[in-house]
Formats: C-alpha cells, sequence, structure tokens
C-alpha cells in the first residue's frame, strides 16, 4: 500500500522524461508541466513566477514595458548644473535623458554621480558637458535581447526610438528585471509594515497595496471597500486596464500618479491633495 507516493512521483518523472526527450508542443504545455511541478513541491511558487517572467521577457518588446516620452524626466543640455539639483532630488532617479535646446531630441545621458562630483566644482557647468552617450533602441525589440545588450554594454539605460527615429519613450534595466523578479524595492522604498509615507502636507507616497481601510483611517475618507480592498484595485478599476507609469487618475479631493508597474501589476503611487474644486468625483463608494 506505500507504493502510492512513489508510483505517483514516477509517474511525474515519466512525464518529464518524455518532455526532455522531444519538444513540448506549445507553451501552454510547457507551462503545465511546470506548474504541476510546483503543485508537487519539486519547484518552489517563487522559482515558477520567475520562469513564467523569464518566458514573459521572450515574448514582450520594449514597447510594452517602456516609459513614454511624455512621462520622462528630462533635462536640457544647455542648462547649469545648479539650476537641476531640485529637480534631481525631487524625482531621485539615478539617470536622465540630455535634451537638445529645441526638445525634440535626446542627445545623451546624465549619470546623478556625474552631476554630484562636477557640481561640487562648478555649478555653472552646462550639462553638455558631462554627460554621456545615450543608447538608442528601436521600440519593436525583444526584451531578451534588450537585456542581453545591456549586460554586454553595461547600460542601464536605452532610450527607445520609433521606425523615423524619434525619441518614444525610455526603457532601464531595472524595468526588464521587474517583469522576472517583480518589484525592485531600492533606498527610496519605506518599510514592510508601512503602507502610507507622508512628503509634506499634500503630497504622500503610498503602497498600491494600500488597504482602503486603512487608507480611510489615515485620510479621514469613507471609501468603500465592497468591490475593491486596495487603492490600486481601485485606480485599476477606475483606469479599466493595468496601470502604466505615470498615468494618472483623480478621486474626490486626490490626484493619484503611477510611479511604478509593471505588465501585471501596480505597486507604487504618489498621492496629491487637490485644491478645493479640483476633484473629479467622490469615488470609491461601492463602485
Amino acid at each position: 500500500m506505500s507504493e502510492g507516493p512513489n508510483v505517483e512521483h514516477r509517474s511525474w518523472l515519466d512525464r518529464l522524461s518524455h518532455f526532455l526527450a522531444g519538444e513540448p508542443e506549445d507553451r501552454d504545455d510547457l507551462l503545465e508541466l511546470l506548474r504541476d511541478a510546483e503543485k508537487r513541491g519539486l519547484i518552489e511558487t517563487e522559482a515558477l513566477a520567475m520562469i513564467e517572467g523569464v518566458m514573459q521577457v521572450s515574448e514582450l518588446r520594449v514597447r510594452d514595458i517602456m516609459i513614454p516620452r511624455a512621462q520622462m524626466v528630462v533635462v536640457p543640455q544647455d542648462a547649469q548644473l545648479e539650476t537641476i539639483l531640485s529637480l534631481v532630488a525631487e524625482s531621485a532617479h539615478s539617470r536622465y535623458p540630455v535634451i537638445a535646446e529645441d526638445r525634440t531630441e535626446v542627445v545623451g545621458v546624465l549619470l546623478v554621480k556625474d552631476l554630484l562630483v562636477h557640481s561640487l566644482r562648478d555649478r555653472q557647468r552646462p550639462v553638455r558637458d558631462i554627460m554621456r552617450p545615450a543608447q538608442f533602441v528601436p521600440e519593436n525589440k525583444r526584451l531578451n535581447v534588450l537585456l542581453r545588450e545591456c549586460r554586454t554594454n553595461r547600460s542601464h539605460m536605452a532610450i527607445v526610438v520609433d521606425e523615423y527615429g524619434a525619441a518614444a519613450g525610455l526603457v532601464t534595466i531595472e524595468d526588464v528585471l521587474e517583469q522576472i523578479v517583480g518589484e525592485i524595492e531600492d533606498e527610496h522604498d519605506f518599510g514592510d509594515e508601512e503602507y502610507i509615507f507622508r512628503k509634506s502636507d499634500h503630497e504622500f507616497t503610498l503602497k498600491a497595496l494600500t488597504p482602503i481601510e486603512e487608507f480611510n483611517e489615515y485620510f479621514g475618507t469613507d471609501w468603500s471597500d465592497d468591490a475593491h480592498d486596495t487603492i490600486g484595485g481601485l485606480i485599476v478599476h477606475r483606469l479599466g486596464h493595468v496601470a502604466r507609469r505615470g498615468e494618472k487618475v483623480d478621486i474626490g479631493p486626490f490626484s493619484f500618479t503611477v510611479l511604478r508597474a509593471d505588465s501585471r501589476r501596480v505597486y507604487m503611487l504618489k498621492l496629491v491633495r487637490l485644491a478645493a474644486g479640483e476633484g473629479v468625483s467622490d469615488a470609491g463608494r461601492g463602485d
């Protein structure tokens, strides 16, 4: 009677051997086999999620995850270093596209580490003097190819160009890796137990997983959590699709901007209290 589990184990191994001996009929067959292995405890859930992410990366293209041009934080090449310090401090990125004087062309990339070193010596120096060459990639490049090129070139950011050679957006190596491993937290993220971070009296950063109940308690609102448990869920419902970085939604007296998201979910939001009369709806009430 003790033979049952062994027979079941051998059955799965037989299926695995059969798979390895030939080729899977399609992607779904492969995923089914992997998910079956996860259910049996042969691979961990996180490992399965990463494998699925790798498979997704091989299918996605740069245009699927890029930050659109309109949402890029850029610096002019003729700007003096001292004039962009506040912008860099507020946006907290490590790299910035540098644009030409006519604002139609990306001409380089500014690294914050270069900015810090040179601003200590000469704050009147123009950005063009310290910017580095930019890497350009087409919109239709596959993410797995881009990842390989970034590793080879040791680059962390690329400017995405359309079929006419004009800048359409940007993509970072972190954006690609997050498709595989999920959100990558950095030094600007806050603790696991915290959902809401106050930056000023009218500006906040919050996790998309913030429970609506906790949001109500913090901001004194009375939004319903009947249809959505989290603020991220409410935002996605309002947009009608998985939010992309930079998208904005105004709800009641608040304006939400997506700070971090991938093709599967939203992670981080910026919240700004609107002035009286600016809100578009009192939302969240069982919608």
